[in-house]
């Protein structure tokens, strides 16, 4: 439990802040809005890359700092400014998608690049794909050979299957025993890998560096694996009742779910609101 003033608050997006209609509630909004009232800052923590939480921003007010793609990507929101971005090296995604290749029949990849814009998707990717697994028309995703897919370094690569779950897939990525990237999954129906070291918490332990906040002033939501990491650095780490076991098992309390305000009701309390 946090032991010092609340400095900044860190929360994941789908299936945490925002409701399963995709909508940040009144009370939400009102809730985030009356933390930067108080000087607390507001960073959403996400998988999304910068155009998926623009298509929020307005909605949960975010104008400042946030951390896209699982922590590789910290940018300014309204500025622009980049602070950090992580990449997988070009040897490493090749290393690791031709030997999945060759143990997984029918994994598919694709590569974020160019600040989370860029999206190279793999023959057969976008067959497999929706509008809101990636925020994105899958008509947009390409059609390419793998070795285009794998020809830079990605903010992240994508690792995807018709028929096995993210799970599934994860296990026979680990079985390679491979080194040099993270691995992870965040609810959505594919894998997530990126540069060596990172995840929620990596981003966020660098911005509060820049920022000078410590891990101490952080109060973190989560609801998924990839949250896992983020509730554990955070001086308080709270995960959503509907949150997945990796998710629950790392935070230091619950609250209610997405969908009955569970982020706005610990806000609440915390600036004595009810």
């Amino acid at each position: 439990m946090l032991t010092r003033p609340v400095r900044l608050i860190a929360t994941d997006l789908d299936g945490t802040l925002l409701r399963s209609d995709q909508t940040v509630s009144p009370r939400t909004r009102a809730a985030l809005d009356a933390a930067r009232a108080a000087g607390i800052q507001i960073v959403p923590v996400t998988a999304r890359q910068p155009r998926g939480v623009r298509r929020i921003a307005e909605m949960a007010g975010f104008s400042g700092w946030a951390l896209c793609g699982n922590g590789a990507h910290g940018i300014h929101l309204g500025t622009g400014e980049t602070l950090f971005a992580a990449h997988v090296e070009k040897d490493t995604q090749t290393r690791l998608a031709n030997l999945l290749s060759g143990r997984v029949p029918g994994v598919r990849f694709a590569s974020v690049r160019d600040g989370g814009e860029l999206f190279v998707a793999q023959h057969g990717y976008a067959a497999l794909a929706t509008f809101e697994d990636h925020k994105r028309d899958p008509a947009e995703m390409g059609n390419h050979e793998l070795e285009a897919v794998l020809d830079s370094p990605s903010l992240k690569l994508i690792v995807r299957h018709a028929s096995l779950t993210p799970r599934q897939l994860l296990a026979e990525v680990q079985a390679l025993g491979l080194p040099g990237f993270a691995v992870t999954h965040s609810g959505a129906p594919f894998l997530e890998v990126l540069a060596e070291g990172v995840s929620k918490a990596w981003g966020l332990a660098r911005l509060c560096r820049y920022l000078g906040i410590e891990a101490a002033e952080v109060l973190a939501f989560g609801d998924a694996p990839n949250d896992a990491e983020l509730l554990a650095w955070a001086g308080r780490g709270v995960a959503v009742a509907n949150a997945e076991p990796e998710a629950l098992a790392a935070a230091s309390e619950i609250t209610l779910s997405n969908d009955a305000h569970g982020v706005a009701r610990v806000i609440e309390n915390l600036l004595n609101l009810n």
